[in-house]
């Protein structure tokens, strides 16, 4: 799996191979016929939330004195990708980012921006297989840029908490909402873990019991997305702990305890992914443990049978060689005696090794 996934970023990176810095080339896996872009222009006492159609006409709320959330999905259509960020400013080789989507999470401040790229993580129960998708937000004075693979996302609370005007989120500006959006992808993180522990836990029922083929292959591919949590979420911390010691004008110092506190919540999700590893591994050795053990019992059950075989299989073999003169050949009740005996012998080895406990 691993080597597929390898083989598909080697594919992807490929298209750009001799392209100059800067050129857009769509790296991802087509979600979407068509881009979707949705606007909430918001202040204390002011909320307009719409869908527009077109890219241009998210143009008109660059320079607003409401904070603008513009949030489009699709990053597939590279054409309206150039058209936002010629038009916002956005430096080409951070528009060249934003559509490939094999990108590290990172931050990289911009001259009158910020560009952070993070990693929003999906768990699909069902198949036991984490779905990462990256996501790309420019931060300016006035508004925030939020970039997509496809529609929907984790950002619902957000969306609810700006309707309702609840708690400070409309009283502050755009870092409080790239705050609050990178706050809700790591919480996110949680439920991923939680529903993966839940996995491990079926598990360990299924390790107990019985275990077959299908508990060898559910335990290797828990391990392999445990490593791609990992890897998604490791930058994270680097990522908000650069965003806190940032000195850009464009990230206030009331919003720093906030993101401390984001910080703390990365740090606790990698704590736990790194438990759940061990779990899977002590899961695993658990496994094959209980392999061992019932391959020991099998071939305890056929030595114990191949034992009381053995003197059995040796009287009948000397009175099966037919010499002329073996006495016992002619005793009238030779045949069942010599049943008798065997099945005498076959049942004093049967209870010495009940005695001994062997079995």
């Amino acid at each position: 799996m691993q080597l597929a996934v390898m083989a598909r970023f080697i594919h992807r990176r490929s298209h750009k191979t001799g392209l100059p810095p800067g050129s857009l080339v769509f790296t991802g896996e087509k979600q979407a016929e068509q881009i979707q872009i949705t606007v909430i222009d918001y202040s204390v006492d002011h909320l307009e939330e719409k869908v527009l159609t077109t890219a241009r006409e998210a143009f008109t709320f660059r320079d607003t004195a409401t904070v603008s959330w513009i949030d489009i999905d699709s990053v597939h259509d590279v054409e309206a990708i150039q058209q936002i960020g010629e038009h916002f400013a956005i430096h080409p080789l951070v528009q060249e980012d934003i559509v490939n989507t094999s990108q590290r999470p990172k931050v990289e401040e911009y001259e009158g921006a910020l560009y952070i790229v993070i990693k929003m993580l999906y768990y699909d129960e069902h198949h036991r297989r984490l779905e990462a998708e990256q996501v790309s937000l420019i931060m300016g004075h006035t508004y925030v840029l939020s970039f997509q693979e496809q529609a929907g996302d984790v950002f619902g609370p957000v969306r609810e908490r700006l309707r309702s005007g609840r708690g400070r989120l409309r009283q502050c500006g755009t870092d409080y909402l790239a705050y609050a959006l990178l706050d809700v992808i790591v919480d996110n993180y949680f439920l991923v873990l939680e529903t993966m522990s839940e996995d491990i836990e079926e598990l360990e029922v299924e390790v107990a019991g019985n275990p077959g083929q299908e508990t060898q292959r559910a335990i290797g591919n828990l391990h392999r997305q445990l490593v791609v949590l990992r890897k998604a979420v490791w930058p994270v911390r680097e990522l908000i702990s650069s965003l806190e010691r940032s000195e850009s004008a464009l990230i206030t110092a009331d919003i720093k305890p906030f993101l401390r506190d984001t910080y703390d919540h990365a740090v606790q999700v990698l704590d736990v992914t790194e438990s759940l590893r061990e779990m899977v591994a002590v899961l695993r050795d658990a496994y094959y443990a209980a392999l061992s053990h019932r391959m020991n019992e099998i071939m305890k059950v056929l030595t114990i049978i191949a034992t009381i075989f053995i003197p059995l299989t040796f009287i009948a073999g000397v009175y099966g060689m037919n010499f002329d003169y073996m006495p016992e050949l002619h005793m009238r009740y030779g045949y069942p005696v010599s049943l008798l005996m065997m099945l005498g012998i076959g049942m004093l080895l049967v209870g010495y090794f009940k005695w001994k406990k062997w079995f």
